[in-house]
């Protein structure tokens, strides 16, 4: 059994507006109860199968405090679980860039915030698959 360590560094972050306005023009999209997933294939420049944004409502959030703070549960439950989404990318040698967008109106924690991630990258797994047959 090998054991990785579950980290989340800067080059797994999605930082490049060019790529940020495509998927708001053009992206795919998923909702489940919790998120709003916008996914996108992008070429294999990085080292990293998947980049991912993290993003909550200010017009639903208005404190900057608790904007933050569902912020971090959510890159936290990723990166315990990217391995979902990481080991079906690399198999099928395939690339995406994420934007993870909030959607409940109040304040989720960390216990019901995990199982919502685990839920949102299965999803965006078989959405992959689905994509990937059709084409």
């Amino acid at each position: 059994m090998i054991i990785t360590r579950q980290t989340f560094k800067k080059a797994e972050r999605l930082c490049s507006r060019k790529i940020i306005t495509g998927l708001f023009g053009a992206g795919n999209v998923i909702y489940t109860p919790y998120f709003r997933v916008l996914w996108i294939k992008t070429d294999n420049k990085s080292p990293y199968p998947v980049r991912v944004a993290f993003m909550v409502p200010k017009k639903v959030f208005r404190r900057a405090i608790t904007r933050n703070l569902l912020k971090r549960r959510m890159r936290e439950a990723y990166r315990k679980n990217k391995n979902i989404l990481y080991d079906f990318l690399n198999s099928e040698n395939i690339s995406i860039a994420l934007i993870v967008i909030f959607r409940k109106n109040t304040a989720a924690d960390y216990q019901s915030m995990e199982p919502a991630v685990k839920e949102m990258l299965e999803r965006v797994k078989t959405e992959i698959l689905s994509d990937s047959i059709k084409c």
